[in-house]
């Protein structure tokens, strides 16, 4: 039984069940006074947090109007902090995403904020936890149960999902609170997100299938490059991610334009591409990419809307999502590389996660890499 499958088929329901609950948690979270306050946003975490941030920046800034700036934990804590600029008192938000809420460096993160005067606010699925007791505001993220394999650890799709979901109803509050969005245009977003459910039950069942065929087809691969612009260029990280951790092949995720200047001279001119988009603002560049990367002989699959008909084309595979707004479109995309990543292992015979073995133990949050148990810094340090 594959989990990791299991789980991205969940999502849907996952959606329909956390919606109510997160929107009022949202609500009582953000309050009016520190709606208002807000000048500046930023939004920091590790590995899969820090994807969520990325896909967030277009929806906060679409939907509520604030300059949002999405950056690592280690990035913001020991670069950005010190330089923030002070515009006024709680005038600076930052978000810091730990699902486990025991990640050292998104604490540290949130520890630094602090120190610099900014308002900070953990988002994260524990109650209790580390950056609980760091941030000033927690808001909750639900976890409805869900039964994994027995003994089976599963790369992150749900927990993902539920963290891109509250950011994208964070900024539809922010919004409507700033007076950016009506209370009849906040209540539309609210319906449209709340539709997504309905979005993801067309792109699994699309794309399930194709997912599988691609794994098989390109059973022979050593590695793997994920490609996209805007919000996307997250979901290529995530993507590249969970190949990674379902079947420890390196991925690489790319920014369209930094794919067509620098892996157009890869030396390995087969290596299977996906592109992402939305189909909207980077269209006609990742069109572009797409021509170059089947000119140089890469194997090709996109994952964009059916009707991207010139995209759609050039494929050699194709992984088709929902059309949905650009801005929500980071919850769908995500899908077919879940996909593709879990039949993957299946096809390779390749256990999640490498097993653990080699110290890649889950204790500290990843054995040697000492996730959870690195050095926290407690004050700023300047150059």
């Amino acid at each position: 039984m594959n989990g990791m499958i299991n789980q991205v088929r969940s999502l849907p329901a996952q959606l329909r069940e956390i919606f109510d609950p997160l929107d009022e948690a949202v609500r009582s979270t953000l309050n009016h006074e520190l709606c208002l306050s807000v000048k500046r946003l930023f939004v920091t975490g590790c590995g899969d947090s820090h994807h969520a941030s990325l896909g967030s920046e277009l929806a906060f800034e679409a939907l509520a109007g604030i300059p949002t700036e999405p950056m690592t934990a280690q990035q913001f804590a020991r670069y950005a902090a010190g330089f923030i600029p002070q515009t006024g008192p709680k005038t600076n938000l930052v978000i810091g995403i730990s699902v486990s809420g025991e990640v050292a460096r998104t604490a540290e993160a949130l520890t630094m904020a602090n120190e610099t005067g900014a308002t900070t606010l953990a988002l994260t699925a524990t109650p209790g936890s580390r950056v609980t007791t760091v941030a000033q505001h927690t808001l909750l993220v639900p976890t409805p149960p869900f039964q994994d394999p027995p003994d089976q650890h599963i790369p992150g799709v749900r927990s993902y999902f539920a963290n891109q979901v509250a950011l994208l109803l964070m900024a539809v509050r922010l919004g409507e609170v700033r007076g950016v969005l009506s209370s009849a245009d906040a209540g539309a977003v609210r319906r449209q997100i709340f539709g997504l459910a309905d979005a993801l039950e067309q792109t699994i069942a699309d794309c399930d299938d194709a997912a599988l065929k691609l794994a098989k087809d390109w059973k022979d691969a050593a590695e793997f490059v994920f490609v996209g612009g805007g919000p996307n260029f997250a979901t290529a990280l995530f993507s590249a991610a969970k190949v990674l951790e379902a079947s420890g092949d390196p991925a690489l995720g790319q920014e369209t334009e930094e794919w067509c200047h620098l892996q157009y001279f890869a030396r390995a001119v087969d290596t299977p591409t996906f592109i992402i988009t939305a189909a909207d603002r980077d269209y006609s560049r990742a069109l572009e990419a797409a021509v170059a990367a089947k000119t140089i002989g890469r194997r090709l699959a996109v994952v964009a809307p059916k009707d991207a008909a010139e995209l759609v084309e050039l494929a050699d595979g194709l992984l088709p999502i929902a059309r949905v707004a650009e801005m929500f479109s980071p919850l769908i995309a995500a899908v077919p590389g879940e996909l593709f990543a879990a039949h993957r292992a299946d096809v390779i015979g390749e256990p999640f996660f490498r097993n653990f073995t080699g110290g890649r133990s889950t204790e500290g949050g990843g054995g040697i890499s000492r996730i959870r148990t690195s050095e926290i810094w407690t004050s700023w340090k300047k150059p």
